[in-house]
């Protein structure tokens, strides 16, 4: 069955492989091959396969590679969001301890890895809705009924957006070094000291999607990627042997495919660092009820206030910011053992129903727009409640 998916996933992508792209070495067998090697270092057994969620983005059937650990368990499953650019390959680190006592589930989000890769809508809370809705049908498709949600960077951006949605879903929201959260700041070059010449190249390469320079490496994409990213290659060296080519190879066959979900991203940030429509504008917009553990690299680029701005807007809820020292964006790889055990800790609480304990780290923060935050989730919850017309109709009722 997995394999005539592949072979409709394979005619869908054709296309796009035309002309001088052509020249990439890659393939939907090369990117299986590709993640079968870096998880062939697992102790435990796996299961993949590909979950069908319809049409939920464009209008042609979606299907959603889905790798499986330990689904005899009875306890509180827990699912895993990778990053941008990222597939199930690189939580490798993490699946044999999180999975030894609950079930476990990864997938690669709609337009990555070995996913669909769909014509997202160019309107960011359009794409953000069918992130969103793809979510809620595998999640339906494999009868999930309440579970813990982790994601890491984009995936993060994405978990806070499904539990505001579907809040009832999320026993724990956990936020790895979440992308997306706070505002963009008015002076980015002067705060950040930017020389003008990383200014100009930003400018020029800002309408271009933000790994097309992979792609146009043609066959010299895996060795750019071992050279531009050394570091993350030495995060995996201590479990895969060969992390020297492995990670760097199955990173390139994630990202030398149709560019499909980098397109979405594309649409949804105001450049890298930042989303047109922070989450921090949002999670007021989370029921009181679903607890929050946000995990940061100490060493990391990504601005962790808004964890604890988080932790001021919510006061009577559950939120701990826990900041894992040496520990840089990739914090589920950098401190493997260490990030390992928070969640372990925390599927313990939620089996036995109760929650960890919170560390008193909140920094006082002003408060968020709050105007500003219940007109942009009311505008998310509308979309992914009707279609676009039927939001125009509303609007105009008003």
């Amino acid at each position: 069955m997995s394999e005539e998916i592949e072979l409709k996933l394979v005619e869908q992508r054709e296309s796009w492989f035309s002309g001088w792209f052509r020249w990439c070495p890659t393939s939907m067998a090369d990117l299986r091959n590709a993640e079968k090697k870096v998880l062939s270092y697992l102790k435990s057994s796996y299961h993949g396969r590909y979950v069908n969620v319809g049409c939920t983005v464009s209008n042609q059937d979606n299907h959603i590679w889905t790798i499986s650990m330990n689904e005899e368990s009875h306890k509180t499953p827990i699912v895993l969001l990778h990053g941008f650019g990222s597939g199930v390959g690189l939580w490798c680190l993490n699946y044999d301890s999180i999975a030894a006592d609950r079930p476990l589930y990864a997938l690669d989000i709609i337009g990555f890895g070995r996913s669909s890769r769909p014509n997202f809508t160019v309107e960011a809370v359009e794409a953000e809705r069918e992130f969103i809705t793809s979510l809620e049908a595998w999640r339906k498709e494999l009868g999930l009924e309440k579970f813990i949600l982790l994601g890491h960077s984009f995936g993060g951006f994405l978990a806070a957006s499904y539990s505001i949605k579907y809040p009832e879903r999320i026993h724990h929201l956990i936020l790895a070094d979440p992308w997306g959260f706070p505002e963009r700041p008015l002076d980015v070059a002067e705060r950040y000291n930017l020389p003008i010449w990383v200014r100009a190249i930003g400018a020029v390469l800002r309408p271009f999607n933000p790994l097309f320079i992979v792609r146009s490496a043609g066959p010299w994409g895996p060795k750019l990627l071992e050279k531009a990213r050394p570091d993350l290659v030495r995060k995996f060296q201590g479990v895969i042997p060969d992390a020297h080519e492995t990670i760097p190879n199955y990173l390139y066959h994630c990202n030398a495919q149709t560019p499909s979900g980098e397109s979405a991203f594309h649409t949804l940030m105001s450049g890298f660092g930042w989303a047109k429509y922070p989450m921090i504008h949002r999670m007021d917009s989370l029921k009181q009820d679903v607890p929050i553990t946000l995990i940061y690299g100490a060493r990391s680029w990504v601005d962790r206030d808004p964890g604890f701005q988080i932790q001021y807007m919510r006061k009577d809820s559950y939120v701990n910011v826990e900041i894992i020292k040496g520990a840089g964006h990739h914090v589920y790889a950098d401190k493997a053992d260490e990030f390992n055990k928070l969640v372990n800790i925390i599927g313990t609480y939620v089996d036995e129903g109760y929650l960890p304990e919170l560390k008193k780290t909140y920094r006082e923060a002003e408060p968020t727009k709050q105007d500003f935050a219940s007109k942009l989730n009311d505008m998310i919850n509308v979309r992914n409640q009707g279609s676009p017309e039927e939001h125009n109709k509303n609007e105009e009722a008003e």
